[in-house]
Order: structure tokens, then C-alpha cells, then sequence
């Protein structure tokens, strides 16, 4: 699977373990940025590249790193397809994909470990979305306030 990585100055810290991690589990990786530690660089420019990566189908998910995760993940679900979500918990990174089909792990590098990312990761890119009925209805809804775009 392709993974598109992206983080702001806060969440660079955890690049080479979250690139190491993704390319140790099998995946290619897919760097978006940033590329050196910048202060002054904000996280919708990594959250909306991550987000076109996937959109445009050069990567299947993305994983987006600030300081608390909540920044880049407001701003990547203002894009129509991404599902976007801080996961903190092992349980909520496997989650998010087998019921609602979260196609971007965000990560508050702040709040978070390098140990807890990795395990984070794993569950993310392990998962698999479920196809159950209840999970695909509530996914319509989903798409249709998307499509109202209000």
C-alpha cells in the first residue's frame, strides 16, 4: 500500500520513525513533508498535500503528524473523500478504518511517543474496512453531507 506522510514542524520529530515504521510493515512511503524543521511552516499545507495524494490515487492512506493531531485532521476532512481522525489509542486506529473507513491517521506528536506511534501505525495500516451493511449505510450518510457541502 502506499502511505502519504506529512507533517508540520510539530510532528516532525516522529518523521523517521513513522517512515521507518511504514516501510518496516511492507508500504511504500510516500513524503510529502515537510522536508526539514521549519517553525514557521503551518499543517494545512501537509494535511491538503496528503489529501490530494490520496484523492488523486498516488496513495491508498495517509498519516498526518502536528502537535496534537487536531489541526491536521480539521483541515484534511475539509477535502471531499478524506476521513480524517486523531487516534490516540490502538483501538480507535484499527477502528476507524473497519467502521468508518478513515483513510487518514492524524498523530499529536506532543501527546504521543515514537513507541505509541508505531503501534498506532500498525493498527491503522492493518485494518480493513468491513463492508458491513450498518457501516456502509452510515458511510452514505456521511457522503451526503459531504455532497451538501454546508
Amino acid at each position: 500500500m502506499r502511505v502519504a506522510i506529512g507533517m508540520d514542524h510539530g510532528g516532525y520529530p516522529l518523521k523517521e520513525f513513522i517512515l521507518e515504521e511504514i516501510r518496516k510493515e511492507g508500504h511504500e512511503a510516500l513524503d510529502m513533508g515537510a522536508f526539514r524543521l521549519n517553525p514557521s511552516d503551518d499543517y494545512p499545507d501537509f494535511s491538503r498535500a496528503v489529501g490530494e495524494a490520496i484523492v488523486s490515487g498516488r496513495a491508498e492512506r495517509g498519516v498526518l503528524v502536528c502537535g496534537s493531531g487536531v489541526g491536521a485532521a480539521v483541515a484534511a476532512c475539509k477535502m471531499k473523500g478524506i476521513r480524517a481522525s486523531v487516534c490516540h489509542d490502538h483501538y480507535s486506529a484499527h477502528q476507524g478504518v473497519e467502521h468508518d473507513d478513515m483513510n487518514v491517521l492524524c498523530l499529536g506528536a506532543r501527546i504521543i511517543g515514537p513507541e505509541l506511534a508505531v503501534d498506532l501505525i500498525r493498527a491503522f495500516l492493518m485494518a480493513r474496512f468491513s463492508n458491513e451493511e450498518r457501516h456502509k449505510r452510515r458511510l452514505g450518510k456521511v457522503a451526503e453531507i459531504e455532497a451538501e457541502g454546508r
